[in-house]
């Protein structure tokens, strides 16, 4: 059931006098937060590979293999987590309008429904292929012709 013009007039200057009041948790619903914490695990990821590459080094110039395989997996864990986070970082962020704060029903990632469960795709038909030429000769009697086409070609 859609809302009255009193009620869409009511919920807009709540959610001003909210604004107003909490600008914390405006910005928390902006999303900036989830920027702050992508970033800081970027960060914290870079500092745990460096310590990675130390564990590696340090375990081949000391000649214990399973003190440089440790390392290795640590570069590799936090080389992953790194990128995950670097990504989520550079998401476009989306800033909703001051009016439309709480409105969901606009929200760009909302779920869609696709009628009879999977779109299909649209077939292309296949190509007909020429039909190959006979093989003569072996591998390396083909390659010797060839070579010897190409140096009377002057290639």
């Amino acid at each position: 059931m859609p809302l009255s013009e009193e009620e869409l007039r009511l919920l807009e200057q709540m959610e001003r006098a909210l604004a107003a009041e909490d600008p914390k948790f405006v910005s928390a619903l902006q999303g900036r937060t989830l920027r702050r914490v992508a970033r800081m695990r970027t960060i914290a990821a870079g500092v745990v590979f460096l310590g990675g590459v130390a564990l590696l080094l340090g375990g081949a110039m000391a000649g214990q293999t399973w003190l440089g395989v440790i390392g290795f997996l640590v570069m590799l864990g936090s080389a992953t987590l790194g990128l995950a986070a670097w990504r989520g970082q550079r998401a476009p962020e989306e800033r909703p309008q001051p009016d439309a704060l709480f409105d969901f029903d606009d929200h760009p990632h909302r779920f869609d429904v696709i009628q009879g469960g999977r779109a299909a795709k649209p077939r292309r038909p296949r190509k007909q292929r020429a039909p190959k030429a006979p093989k003569h000769g072996t591998f390396m009697q083909r390659l010797e012709q060839r070579w010897q086409h190409r140096r009377d070609q002057g290639y």
